[in-house]
């Protein structure tokens, strides 16, 4: 293929496998079922299938170490040594058992060779954030000031030796530098990680210099923050990075990833730095190319990101051409790679698994292995071999026009419903001072109320009657009977315990989105379209692809079932519009401003008729909102305008005493303090366990007026946290919050845990508050 086509690379490929391998073998591992050498097998045994996979789909540059146990940026802490003291990690190679302790919290029992753990103490894992603005979650790196760092992990060395010695020749993927320390965070107050930046780059010399030594020629070094807006000591940064690797090892070719956006402002600096070559995002920010075309050195490597990694849609492969062929033939091919717009790890690996989907809307479609697919055909297009792949060419064609003409898109209620919205359905009827008083009076709730997020454990024995239910081997009656005793022993159970605000539990649902898609008209669902989203907690983002409306109600007759099992307020559970946007795969031919308009309508149908069937709280999640946010500044008021705007519609509909409670997960909040207030709900649950109550900094400074559920138990992590921890969270939050203000609750939904951790943990909260109120 290379004699035919221009190179083709892929910057990173999905680690959990066809079928989710990957979780498996963690989640075995994880419960003491498997052993650490049984886990590396596996491991293995993906990495080829990986490597083998993009071989025979023609790409010809294939990347090494963009596998993963758990998180590439937690591989790049413990590469560099770069392990919190909490861990007990002092020098030498970094075991699997600190590692994971680092990702999932650490216990006391953990053996080196199994993976149970007494997770009741031990140290917390690190905190977690997402990824740029996709729906990936990192590990944060942490630093001191005095932070040393040490090779302490030849994970990259040995997986690049391992692809050679079975015969594929790979470009080693590492987090660049500079991006490390910028996505990292310090315990000493004010310190930038970026004066770390000499101290850390002989470890990076060290990995680059045994990489040459193995026969490695090119190398990627991700640095996608070049696409941020940044200040002049990051700048310099990458400039005195980039000239040490240069002098360091002078015969080793670096291939400089951008990705998620534009160079904009910083393409003077990424073209002066001394690499080999350089890949741009064409998808996020096509009108680059020609800037970076007319005044990048001549000798210097373009990869062209021109098949979008962060998107399901089959791409209009003849346009592609057109819009390519002229600035590649004035470059000439050798100074050229085609490739995915990022590492392909945030789409699912191949639709041909699924049996099931519409046939037009599947041919619509590429995941991984269609879009390299896509990229050998555009390859052999632009490098003159058109007639060869004509027919691919015009399938793909024709593919697009069908899309755009057809039938399943459009729906011309909807279309004139967006031209109902006025003023009226953007706020509620009196401002939060006034609904507050009469909430109070209507609820008469403790100080420091007790709740959760929404979510309770999905348990085997759950997702077992789900899986009968959709073979038909399990009726409708038969359970919808089950999933009526879950919840009726949820619901008593968390009378039992104290907990002063109820939820159903969430049972009869698959995925927070997924389970309000699967009701709303322009959606649709894989089976095997699974994307990791951290660790071994995988999603499948359902395809928004048409028009949206709520043809009938989604969530009444549980929440109504549910009340009637008890006297206390029992939450009615929505996901919200933005929500739902950021977590789906959406359309590509409206805006998402608008397709997000269409879902907040359908939210609002579904949250009058839970008020007008007697619902006195109302959540609409949207923890989804900040990772939206535009990575350039100068975009933010767009998103946030409507975004916020989204939410109103929803939520504006109801009476004053009828409480909105939303839920954001991991943001930093102080760039986006003024769009939440705007939200005007009248209570928000965050994440802050993990940054110890550090994201309520923005909510003090704000003067934030609304009542805040700052999370005091971690639900990422297997950990039981003890009473006296979470009352220590609640005594930071007070330094930031008046009493008032405060309801006490986890960080997020606890879908993912068991209930042997969710038991005690939430005892221990209701503990913990009614201590609290003791005290006070």
């Amino acid at each position: 293929m290379s004699n035919s086509s221009l190179p083709v690379a892929t910057l990173g490929m999905p680690r959990i496998g066809p079928r989710r391998e990957l979780k498996f073998a963690l989640e075995s591992y994880w419960a003491g079922k498997s052993s650490q050498a049984q886990l590396f097998d596996a491991a293995a045994g993906l990495r080829l299938a990986n490597w083998a996979r993009q071989k025979s789909l023609g790409a010809t540059i294939i990347p090494s170490n963009d596998f993963s146990l758990y998180d590439h940026v937690l591989d790049t802490s413990v590469m560099v040594g770069a392990i919190p003291d909490v861990y007990g990690w002092v020098a030498g190679p970094v075991s699997l058992k600190t590692y994971f302790a680092m990702a999932r919290g650490a216990g006391d029992c953990e053996d080196e060779n199994r993976g149970h753990a007494d997770h009741r103490h031990g140290a917390a894992a690190q905190e977690m954030t997402k990824w740029f603005d996709t729906n990936y979650h990192y590990m944060v790196p942490e630093f001191r000031k005095d932070q040393t760092f040490t090779l302490s992990s030849r994970k990259a060395i040995e997986e690049y030796e391992e692809a050679k010695s079975l015969g594929y020749q790979t470009r080693c993927v590492l987090v660049g530098p500079v991006t490390f320390l910028k996505l990292g965070k310090s315990a000493d107050p004010g310190f930038n990680p970026l004066l770390l930046l000499d101290q850390l780059l002989p470890v990076y010399v060290d990995v680059l210099r045994e990489l040459a030594a193995r026969g490695a020629e090119w190398v990627q070094l991700d640095e996608p923050c070049l696409v941020l807006d940044l200040d002049e000591v990051s700048r310099g940064a990458l400039g005195r990075a980039y000239a040490h690797f240069a002098n360091a090892v002078p015969g080793l070719k670096i291939m400089l990833a951008t990705y998620f956006g534009s160079l904009g402002d910083n393409l003077d600096t990424a073209l002066a730095l001394p690499v080999a070559g350089l890949h741009v995002d064409l998808v996020r920010a096509s009108d680059q190319l020609s800037a970076i075309a007319a005044i990048a050195r001549s000798d210097l490597v373009l990869s062209l990101g021109v098949i979008d990694g962060r998107n399901v849609w089959r791409s209009n492969l003849p346009d592609l051409f057109n819009k390519l062929a002229p600035t590649i033939a004035k470059l000439g091919h050798n100074r050229v790679q085609i490739a995915p717009s990022c590492s392909l790890l945030h789409v699912p690996v191949d639709v041909e698994l699924e049996s099931d989907l519409d046939f037009d809307v599947k041919s619509w479609l590429a995941f991984s292995v269609q879009k390299i697919k896509e990229l050998t055909t555009l390859g052999s297009a632009l490098a003159g071999k058109h007639a060869r792949v004509s027919r691919l060419l015009a399938a793909s064609k024709r593919a697009a026009v069908a899309r755009e003409k057809s039938s399943k898109i459009h729906n011309a209620n909807v279309t004139r419903r967006m031209t109902m919205i006025d003023q009226t359905m953007r706020h509620r009827h009196s401002p939060y001072a006034s609904r507050a008083e009469l909430q109070r009076a209507r609820f008469a709730l403790p100080a420091f109320p007790t709740t959760t997020i929404g979510s309770f454990p999905q348990t085997a024995d759950i997702r077992r009657a789900r899986a009968s239910h959709a073979q038909g081997t399990l009726s409708a009656a038969q359970y919808e009977k089950f999933l009526k005793a879950e919840t009726a022993r949820a619901v008593r159970w968390q009378d039992d315990i104290g907990l002063d605000v109820l939820v159903h539990g969430e049972f009869e649902r698959n995925d927070m989105v997924q389970y309000f898609g699967e009701k709303l008209s322009g959606f649709a669902f894989t089976k095997h379209g699974w994307v990791q989203s951290y660790g071994s907690r995988y999603v499948r983002p359902p395809i928004l692809f048409g028009d949206v409306s709520r043809p009938k109600p989604m969530t009444v007759d549980w929440w109504r079932y549910a009340q009637s099992l008890t006297e206390k307020p029992v939450k009615a559970m929505l996901t919200g519009p933005v929500t739902i946007l950021n977590w789906s795969f959406v359309r590509d031919d409206i805006s998402r401003s608008e397709t997000c308009l269409q879902i907040a309508l359908a939210i609002r149908d579904e949250v009058v008729d839970l008020q007008n069937a007697g619902a006195k709280m109302i959540q609409i999640d949207e923890a989804a909102l900040r990772e939206g946010l535009p990575l350039r500044k100068s975009q933010w008021k767009s998103y946030l305008d409507w975004a916020v705007d989204s939410f109103r519609i929803c939520s504006s509909v109801v009476a004053d005493e009828t409480q909105i409670h939303t839920h954001m997960c991991y943001s930093e909040f102080n760039d986006i303090i003024d769009a939440i207030a705007a939200m005007d709900a009248d209570v928000i649950s965050i994440e802050t366990s993990r940054s110890k109550m550090e994201l309520l900094d923005a909510f003090r400074s704000y003067k934030y007026p609304n009542q805040i559920g700052p999370g005091v138990y971690d639900i990422h992590s297997p950990r039981v946290p003890e009473t006296a921890e979470m009352k220590n969270l609640v005594t930071l939050a007070r330094q930031h919050l008046s009493d008032s203000q405060l309801w006490i609750n986890p960080d997020c939904g606890l879908k993912t845990r068991k209930w042997e951790e969710v038991r005690p943990a939430l005892v221990n909260m209701v503990a913990a508050a009614r201590e609290l109120r003791a005290a006070t």
